[in-house]
């Protein structure tokens, strides 16, 4: 008998977790493939295939040619076995998608702000999304504020979801997977998946939005938290004797709407927290909100941040669509959590 029938929980569900991700990467595989390929005996193999083919998980494409004795069974994975729901939280909006496990929209949709009246309304919001589409195998929530592990501990503007466990609350409500993130942090994650970006690159989102400014770091493909879980929160930067970032930004105005960005104290704050981005991390590109960033802001930001660093240091400016990318970045998020499978049949029982 195969050692690996004997393996626990965990290496069962990792066994299910690399075929499936054999399967979307590379559209199709026998199970010779896959287990040459995994280095998962074969009998190991075709016992879970057999098992994900009973489920519906995956479905025979094709026979390939024969060497001789039967022909090999090609195998795909069923991209609407399972479904995922993305969902980000802002001011004057709640914003989700429906996708299937190759990142096909089913649906996308507005619906009211859940921070005006509490929390009740999202809970409403995923019970009639989870009822329409039951296939739904996990979920990633974007917030705008710092998250640490699926607790909400720093968003200044919404007292009722300070410190709010919303990752464990939600698990335990719905019994499905669940991913807390950061709307700068999934936003940058989306922009890299999204433009096709090399791993190895170091990307910085920027945006102002409707919260007050706060930034997004990858680095090297992965997305930079901190010891505590706080990198990004650029308004706490001090680039003036008396001031932080977010006092530069929005001296003399009454409320931080998003707007296109111009004006004279604006690229002066900008530019140096580009200089310090420089000397710190020196990233590839910067990448700011076509919302409110021109390609005129954006050469005045160039101009002025050579007052502080070389240019040849400087990282190439762009701007892209924030919105899309954020909910990119969060359906990527729950793509990988609903490829690990949680909620799983133990195949190998």
């Amino acid at each position: 008998m195969d050692k690996r029938f004997a393996t626990p929980k965990s290496m069962k569900k990792v066994i299910l977790r690399v075929i499936r991700t054999t399967l979307l990467q590379f559209g199709s595989a026998t199970k010779v493939e896959l287990s040459k390929r995994l280095g998962i005996s074969f009998p190991t193999v075709s016992k879970v295939v057999a098992q994900m083919e009973r489920d519906g998980e995956v479905y025979v494409v094709g026979l390939d040619d024969s060497s001789g004795g039967r022909r090999a069974k090609r195998y795909a994975f069923n991209p609407e076995h399972m479904l995922g729901l993305a969902v980000f939280l802002e001011e004057n909006e709640t914003v989700y998608a429906v996708f299937n496990c190759v990142g096909e929209v089913k649906e996308q949709g507005t619906r009211p702000s859940v921070f005006q009246d509490g929390l009740h309304l999202l809970i409403e919001l995923v019970q009639d999304i989870l009822l329409e589409f039951p296939k739904i195998s996990s979920m990633a929530i974007g917030v705008p504020g710092a998250v640490d592990n699926g607790r909400i501990f720093h968003i200044p503007n919404y007292k009722s979801f300070h410190d709010f466990e919303l990752k464990t609350y939600f698990e335990n409500l719905f019994s499905i997977p669940i991913v807390v993130e950061n709307d700068m942090n999934a936003a940058v994650l989306g922009f890299q998946k999204r433009s096709g970006r090399e791993d190895k690159q170091s990307l910085v989102y920027l945006y102002s939005g409707k919260n007050g400014p706060g930034a997004g770091i990858l680095i090297n493909g992965d997305v930079v938290r901190g010891s505590t879980f706080f990198t990004g929160e650029i308004s706490f930067m001090p680039l003036y004797d008396n001031q932080n970032f977010h006092q530069a930004m929005y001296q003399g105005r009454k409320n931080t709407k998003t707007r296109t960005i111009g004006e004279k104290h604006e690229i002066h704050a900008i530019s140096r927290l580009m200089a310090s981005l420089v000397a710190i991390i020196n990233p590839h590109t910067v990448i700011f909100s076509k919302e409110e960033m021109d390609q005129i802001a954006l050469n005045r930001i160039a101009i002025e941040s050579t007052k502080y660093v070389p240019k040849e240091h400087l990282p190439e400016l762009i701007v892209s669509d924030w919105k899309r990318d954020y909910l990119h970045g969060l359906q990527r998020l729950a793509l990988d959590r609903m490829v690990t499978g949680i909620r799983l049949v133990d195949v190998l029982e």
